[in-house]
């Protein structure tokens, strides 16, 4: 009865074949687990610290809802420093992760008949955000062979008068490609050409390999007053489950912003906002070692990737490699679940992430060395045997 009084729109966002995948892999024994992309390192020892001592302190009440003000200002200084980003601290909200400050902003620019801008593959939380808001996800499609970057000629052939906004993520989810800086200034180019709103979703941005440097989209001429940075500790600092995101945009849209996040959670968890001021104040070595771990098993990887004949994107940051298994001669949900069934191995498909094309599988480096030489025995012995 309740479920039929869910309004059209909402009831999309239904369970999916990966939550199936899940449900399965808690039934099997020595499941070995490159599907989910939750770090598994734990959080910095100073920043747990910090949670616990606020919590002792009995610093358990309310913030400004926009965050504490000096963890705005360690974040406006970390925008600075590190990304030549020049905002104040009452241009910067504290959101309980990337997750609330994504949907804020949707819910802040999306309405019905609006466009968003999408890469393809992607993270498909946005996709649901875009239904809940009533507007609809223009997807811009990638390609393997360009490492799964967007290119401005792709975008500017899917613009139409509806399109508001558009969402960039480098390095990107789940493909683990990034956008080479030239193509990001033609990107810029182009949304100041067409007067486009941009969300530009930094979270993996500590996570760059191969000598390559993050650039913040905000930098390039014409677009901080039209760019919406996007970042959060939960993949840099391993604080998936303390939940602080951040966004940092022009004063007078921050501040309206502020009333629906007021509206929705009032604030974010303050014994968390003293954790993410720690993470960043504290002690950055941390940082480091989970990246330099991430490099070795990305490369051990690629390497038994390479042994199996499966082709990718090559994957210069975050958590991920794409991989493409169509010489196998299943489709990707299907070499998914019988991977999983018959070997103890998940990883997600393709079909997960906005990809309409049935080739690709994501692949995390979120266990050990140990584990990921484990798997991709057991893949080799998956594959022979097919």
């Amino acid at each position: 009865m309740l479920k039929a009084r869910i309004v059209q729109h909402r009831s999309r966002v239904q369970g999916s074949l990966r939550s199936r995948m899940l449900a399965m892999a808690s039934e099997l024994d020595d499941v070995i687990t490159l599907g989910r992309g939750d770090p598994d390192f734990d959080a910095p020892a100073h920043v747990v610290e910090a949670a616990a001592a606020a919590m002792a302190a009995g610093d358990t009440h309310y913030t400004l809802p926009a965050g504490l003000p000096e963890l705005r200002e360690a974040i406006a200084d970390k925008l600075s420093t590190d990304n030549g980003l020049d905002y104040s601290a009452d241009e910067v909200v504290v959101t309980n992760g990337c997750q609330e400050a994504l949907y804020l902003l949707i819910q802040a620019l999306i309405g019905p008949g609006d466009e968003l801008l999408l890469q393809e593959p992607r993270y498909n939380a946005y996709d649901h955000m875009v239904s809940l808001a009533g507007g609809s996800v223009v997807s811009v499609p990638t390609s393997q062979e360009l490492d799964f970057a967007l290119t401005a000629d792709d975008v500017a052939a899917r613009i139409t008068p509806r399109t508001k906004a558009i969402a960039i993520v480098t390095p990107n989810n789940p493909t683990g490609g990034v956008i080479p800086p030239a193509r990001l200034a033609e990107l810029a180019e182009l949304c100041v050409e067409h007067d486009l709103i941009v969300i530009s979703d930094e979270i993996y941005e500590k996570l760059m390999y191969d000598g390559l440097e993050h650039v913040s989209l905000a930098t390039f001429p014409g677009m901080r007053e039209r760019t919406i940075t996007v970042n959060g500790f939960a993949k840099a600092y391993a604080m998936t489950g303390l939940r602080v995101g951040y966004f940092a945009a022009p004063r007078e849209f921050a501040e309206a912003v502020v009333e629906v996040k007021h509206t929705m959670s009032i604030c974010t968890a303050t014994p968390m906002q003293q954790a993410a001021l720690a993470a960043l104040t504290g002690p950055q070595n941390a940082v480091e070692d989970m990246r330099r771990a991430y490099d070795e098993r990305r490369q051990a990887l690629m390497q038994a990737l390479d042994d199996m004949d499966l082709t990718y994107g090559h994957p210069g940051g975050g958590m991920y490699i794409y991989a493409n298994v169509a010489s196998t001669g299943l489709d990707s949900e299907e070499f998914c679940l019988r991977l999983l069934q018959e070997e103890g191995v998940m990883i997600f498909p393709g079909t997960l992430f906005g990809d309409p094309k049935t080739d690709h599988v994501r692949i995390t480096l979120l266990q050990s060395l140990d584990d990921i030489t484990r798997a991709t025995a057991r893949m080799k012995r998956f594959i022979a045997n097919i």
